[in-house]
């Protein structure tokens, strides 16, 4: 396939050699020679004046079928000779023996190539070049995707002259009316006129006696001419997406008609006995068409038709007993309750997604294979599924099944069963060997397994008994020798206690082991060494406190997700040379003992909610070479708390990972002081297979929405706005590549500014969901907007003439009809979201935002039920995705939960009044209440707020599975020019409520911490910068940063910093401090985050960058926040990191990542100071710039 592309002289993509050289036109000595560029481009030769080559004449000259002959009375000369009777011939003078072999060598191969495919689709032509009429062996020739013309030289009037033409494609060229011309190329076999606004087809289509395949989608067609059932070899024909109510008599002629495509038409009524006048018919497509019923005059035998689709439709009851050879049969997405089929041929049934309680097929299907029943209503299975003798795929999940027959497990071809999401409370025993290769029963009430499984089911690869009751599982064998292939074994959430580790010895191949959430109190050593094929292991949400040293004995483990459990002990997992991810978030560490030098192989290191981890700088110096490395920010403040120890609304915690996919493409935005401090802004953006839009989302979709407040109060108005504009501002990485994007405001009513009443808004394209829990129950805030969730985006795209394939995708593309991107498929995917305002009260506990793989795996009333056993938003987080993961899902996952602490004084003005003691005093505050509870979470009175473990603050800053940190916080880096002067921190004002601000103080600003602008909100360490010049800073004692430059997030207006005993004095005692790299302060509510990259000279700092820095681009260029609009040029440019198979990058971050030791905290005090400002230990009065 030889794929050209209009040309000019000077383009450079296709041309294989170029020069200006002395060249002679023809054989005889009547013209000169002259100075010419000439150009071998494709198959073509151009020669072209070197002075006038963009508006002078240029002569192309066809190679293919030629001759390239040497010149021997001239030195370095080459003829170059076209093929044909009216050939052509130019003599080419070379200027050295190097150019002349090249040229004669690269020649030589063209003239003898032969040119029959020819694509030249997606070029915006409006006519053929016309250098290919000269090339008489083109048979195929494709011109979709462009503007094709009648008239002109290249024009379709002159298709024509191709005389062996054989295939021939002008879809989506908006012809508007048929051309007629195609049907004098009478050697056409295939011709493909989709998505062409046709209302007609000629009468003349019945020339074309040689057609095979006819392709007429997409267009306006309701009929069809009497003259089409002449074309006796036409075998294909496609009619998909027009407006015909019923099948077209006419096609009864077509005597070598074999398959038929009529999906999404109007076809409402379908009569069997038309398909019985189609003789030769086989295969029928009639998806997406409203069917209603099926009817069959006469009970005829039809025995033509082997495959039926009939998916997406209307159907309450479908009888096709009829055809007795039917094969395939897809009616999924329909109403059945009932199903009656012939078994005499049938081979596969999709019939998932419908109301079935019953299935009656008769005979017994002995050759069906592939039978797919899930999600439906079936309490028992009929007994046909137990006597299919051939069955080796039944999925029979999410169903209301009690029991699984004795003969359905022993079946002696059964090799795959799907059973989860029932009511299974036991299994029957194998009674004998059986081919069963992969088990899922997750979901189900099951409290013991068949004590025989293992041993009768000796090709188990893969078990999935998650979400159960058990407490034990059946011995791998009866004796000591294990014969036992199980590879992946998935037990979370059952009961399990430690002595479960004895049992799993017998399964050495065992690979992937998931025990999360169970009754583990420890995991014993001698059992764990003998997995030595072991690869993931997670144990995570149990009560181990440490994990055994014999782990260093699985030298294939390069994945361990520990969190969430009590561990006090690093265990002994870094001297393993295939490690690459290690999660021990949430427990009780308390020092990192680390081996010299760390292996290669690892990539991400969590070890946030470990509030008693202290790290000497020696030891951080080790995990330089980490791509990311997750601690805890010590002492930070509540995420949302207002000043001077207001209550915290709101805080947050997330959770990503790529699972088995090689990058992660999904991204998180979490503000949690948004606008004038008082509301908030989360979202959650899904690229599904691409990285750079969910990241230009994430970077620029609050300073849109900043924007947008500033023009309109009306959340429709506002909300899609802000969609349309992020829309535009993804720029070139929007035309092909989009993503799901979810958006959720927490404001005040407009309607009420003295008010306190609170509002969510949320507003989403695609497929990621909001589900609010209000009273601990799940309230659905978003509307999932895809084909096949959505009946009216289904029939929108339908109107509009998209082609929908057979796994419902827009032209194959995408199953969502609206996302942010993808702007080549519009009108048919547009970004116009969803929103809905949802006002909030003291009975909302928190939101939990989620993408589709997570909710695909966790249904709303299981994820709020999930949420509610968790301590905090971040392990909630964590949790969802390690179920999910747990449960099958092994694509990208994104949690977000915003834990809401909304008391009744939250929606008043009234001044509170702090419960008083016996004695007078204040009380101090409860401690948090759980997640799960609506009691709002109020700080102490007194002293810094406690550390939230894991939780709040840069997005994430929980973070878990495989993800990549990045900040949340709007606030951004500290400008020395608008720091505070040094002095003793002012005293804190007193606050009305706790959703409105302090009043000023007299002869100040309002206090409380500075409110920085919402463009300092989430931008990816490498698209950011410090905005100070790192060429002439010097490194800190103490911090090792590898040349690299430094980056320290840190909030330092309103973060008291909780420095080891003595860290003040060591900086003292420092001296002169060398300065090559700069440090800069920025804002995170949770997690301390460094971020190592390349520095650059001469960065200039912008007056409105103050806040966050700006953006530094590859080449040391800088943009400010301002430009964060137009980030599409800094992202595409930004280097991207080596990404794995556990460790995909969650944003665009430089190389590596370091954490600072917190004495580094009060040098960069001592380096502002010195330039003459001065960084409190406390939070002061604001200043205004």
């Amino acid at each position: 396939l030889l794929r050209y592309r209009p040309v000019n002289v000077d383009q450079r993509d296709r041309a294989l050699l170029r020069g200006v050289f002395s060249v002679r036109k023809g054989k005889t000595q009547l013209h000169k020679w002259a100075e010419r560029q000439v150009i071998l481009c494709g198959t073509c030769l151009t020669v072209a004046s070197v002075k006038d080559r963009e508006e002078g004449k240029m002569h192309i000259l066809p190679l293919v079928g030629g001759k390239v002959e040497e010149v021997r009375r001239r030195q370095h000369c080459l003829m170059f000779s076209s093929a044909g009777p009216q050939a052509q011939t130019y003599f080419v003078n070379f200027d050295s023996l190097a150019d002349y072999q090249r040229w004669h060598r690269q020649a030589s191969k063209v003239v003898s190539q032969t040119v029959c495919l020819v694509d030249l689709s997606c070029y915006n032509l409006e006519a053929v070049p016309e250098y290919l009429f000269y090339s008489q062996d083109i048979t195929h020739l494709n011109l979709r995707h462009n503007f094709m013309t009648p008239q002109g030289p290249g024009g379709l009037l002159n298709l024509p002259r191709f005389c062996q033409l054989k295939s021939l494609n002008l879809s989506h060229n908006r012809l508007g009316v048929f051309p007629e011309v195609v049907c004098e190329i009478l050697t056409l076999t295939e011709l493909n006129l989709s998505c062409n606004g046709l209302k007609a087809v000629s009468v003349q289509i019945a020339n074309l006696q040689s057609l095979q395949t006819l392709s007429l989608e997409g267009n306006d067609l309701s009929s069809l001419p009497e003259e089409l059932g002449g074309l006796s070899q036409l075998s294909s024909l496609g009619l998909s997406f027009n407006d015909f109510p019923q099948i077209p008599a006419v096609l009864r002629g077509l005597s070598g008609l074999e398959r038929l495509g009529m999906a999404g038409n109007r076809v409402e009524r379908l009569e069997l006995c038309v398909l019985a006048s189609m003789i030769r018919v086989k295969n029928v497509d009639l998806r997406l068409n409203g069917l209603r019923w099926v009817t069959s005059e006469s009970p005829e035998v039809i025995g033509h038709v082997t495959q039926l689709d009939l998916r997406d439709n209307g159907l309450a009851s479908l009888d096709l007993s009829p055809l007795g050879s039917l094969e395939t049969l897809h009616c999924q997405r329909n109403r059945l309750q009932t199903l009656t089929l012939s078994g005499l041929g049938l081979r596969t049934l999709q019939a998932a997604s419908n109301r079935l309680n019953m299935v009656n097929i008769y005979p017994v299907p002995n050759q069906l294979t592939d039978l797919d029943l899930s999600r439906n209503q079936l309490e028992y299975l009929p007994d046909w599924v137990c006597d299919s003798r051939k069955m080796e795929v039944l999925d029979i999940a999410h169903n209301a099944l009690t029991e699984l027959p004795s003969r359905l497990l022993n079946s002696m071809s059964l090799r795959r069963l799907l059973a989860g999401n029932n009511l299974l409370q036991a299994l029957p025993e194998l009674l004998d060997h059986v081919p069963l290769e992969a088990l899922d029963l997750q979901h189900n009430r099951l409290s013991r397994l068949p004590h025989s499984l293992f041993c009768k089911a000796l090709n188990l690869k893969y078990l999935n008994v998650s979400a159960n009751t058990l407490e034990t599982i059946p011995p791998s064998s009866q004796s000591e020798e294990s014969l036992s292939t199980l590879q992946e074994l998935y037990l979370t959430g059952n009961n399990l206690s430690e002595s479960v580790g004895g049992l799993l010895v017998g399964h050495p191949r065992l690979r992937v082991l998931h025990l999360a959430y169970n009754q583990l109190l420890s995991f014993p050593a001698s059992k764990l060494s003998r997995l030595e094929q072991l690869e993931e292991l997670n144990l995570s949400g149990n009560r181990l406190r440490s994990i055994p040293s014999t782990v260093a004995r699985c030298p294939r483990l390069h994945t361990l997700v520990a969190h969430s459990n009590l561990l006090s002990t690093f265990p002994e997992i870094l001297s393993l040379p295939e490690i690459k991810y290690v999660d021990l978030s949430g427990n009780e560490l308390s020092e990192v003992v680390l081996s010299d030098p760390l292996p290669p192989s690892l990539q991400e290191l969590d070890l946030t909610g470990n509030s008693s981890l202290v790290l000497e700088p020696k030891t951080l110096n080790l995990f330089s070479h980490i791509t990311t490395l997750k601690l805890d920010q010590r002492a930070a403040g509540g995420a949302g708390g207002g000043a001077g120890g207001a209550p915290a609304l709101w805080s947050h915690g997330y959770s990503e990972t790529s699972g088995q996919r090689n990058k992660l493409c999904v991204s998180v935005l979490a503000m949690d002081r948004f606008g004038d401090g008082l509301g908030a802004v989360y979202g959650l953006f899904d690229g599904d297979r691409n990285e750079e839009v969910p990241r230009l989302l994430q970077c620029t979709m609050g300073d849109v929405l900043s924007e947008e407040l500033q023009h309109s109060s009306v959340d429709r108005v506002y909300m899609s706005n802000t969609f349309l504009t992020s829309h535009r501002k993804l720029g070139m990485a929007g035309q092909k590549l989009g993503a799901s994007a979810l958006l959720c405001y927490i404001h005040r009513e407009p309607s009420d500014p003295g008010g306190g009443h609170l509002r969510l808004t949320v507003a989403n394209v695609g497929s990621c969901q909001a589900v609010l829990c209000r009273d601990g129950r799940p309230l659905v805030l978003s509307k999932v907007l895809t084909l096949e969730s959505c009946p009216e985006e289904m029939e929108r795209v339908k109107n509009g003439k998209s082609i929908i394939t057979e796994d419902n995708k827009v032209s194959g593309v995408t199953g969502c009809s609206r996302l942010l991107g993808c702007s080549y498929l519009s009108p048919w995917v547009l970004p116009d979201p969803w929103v809905h305002t949802e006002r909030l009260c003291s009975q909302d506990c928190f939101l939990i935002l989620g993408n589709r793989a997570l909710f695909q795996r966790v249904s709303p009333r299981e994820a709020v039920r999930t949420a509610q056993t968790a301590a905090d938003p971040a392990a909630a987080a964590r949790k969802l995705c390690s179920l999910a993961q747990s449960y099958g899902c092994r694509d990208n996952l994104g949690a977000l939960v915003v834990a809401l602490n909304l008391g009744e004084d939250s929606c008043t003005c009234c001044r509170p009044q702090p419960p008083a003691a016996a004695d007078g005093a204040t009380r101090p505050a409860p401690p948090p209440p759980p997640l799960g509870s609506s009691t709002p979470m109020t700080p102490g009175a007194e002293g810094p707020p406690a550390p939230h473990p894991g939780g709040g603050g840069s997005v994430g800053g929980g973070g878990g599975g495989v993800s990549e940190p990045r900040t949340s916080e709007p606030g951004g880096e500290a400008d020395p020019q608008e720091l505070p002067p040094p002095g003793p921190p002012a005293a804190r004002p007193e606050r009305l409520c706790s959703l409105h601000p302090a009043p000023p103080q007299e002869g100040g600003s309002p206090g409380g911490p500075r409110q920085p602008p919402p463009s300092a909100a989430l931008f990816p360490g490498g698209l950011s910068d410090n905005g100070l010049d790192s060429d002439d800073e010097g490194p800190l004692d103490g911090v090792t940063s590898n040349g690299r430059r430094l980056e320290v997030e840190v909030d330092i207006h309103c973060c008291a910093f909780q420095l080891r005993p003595g860290a003040a004095e060591r900086s003292a005692q420092r001296g002169k401090v060398r300065r090559q790299n700069s440090v800069v302060v920025s804002a995170t509510n949770g997690c301390l985050l460094a971020v190592c990259g390349r520095g650059g000279a001469g960065l200039k700092k912008s007056p409105s960058a103050s806040s966050l820095g700006a953006k530094k681009l590859p080449n040391g260029s800088v943009v400010a926040p301002q430009d964060s609009h137009n980030l599409i040029e800094v992202a595409l440019e930004a280097p991207r990191k080596k990404s794995g198979y556990f460790t995909a990058p969650a944003q665009l971050d430089p190389e590596d990542q370091l954490v600072v030791p917190p004495g580094l905290e009060q040098a960069v005090r001592e380096q502002l100071r010195a330039q003459g400002s001065v960084v409190p230990g406390a939070p002061g009065p604001e200043r205004r710039g």
